[in-house]
């Protein structure tokens, strides 16, 4: 994994772009369990969402390291 990502000279390190992409998906995948009820069954939503944030952060940091 790459330390940091040059965007038209400005350097962002991945860790960032990672976890911005891994918000994107907590969000789009909270609002979907949502739509089908599964919060019903979540003790609490917050920290379930929390969680989720960094399994799909954890996941992605991965696939990133593996890929090369």
């Amino acid at each position: 994994m790459t330390a940091e990502l040059s965007l038209y000279g400005l350097y962002v390190p991945t860790l960032l772009l990672l976890a911005i992409l891994a918000l994107i998906c907590t969000r789009a995948l909270g609002r979907l369990l949502m739509r089908v009820g599964f919060y019903r069954l979540v003790w609490h939503p917050a920290l379930f969402e929390f969680a989720l944030f960094f399994i799909l952060l954890g996941g992605f940091s991965t696939f990133l390291n593996n890929r090369g």
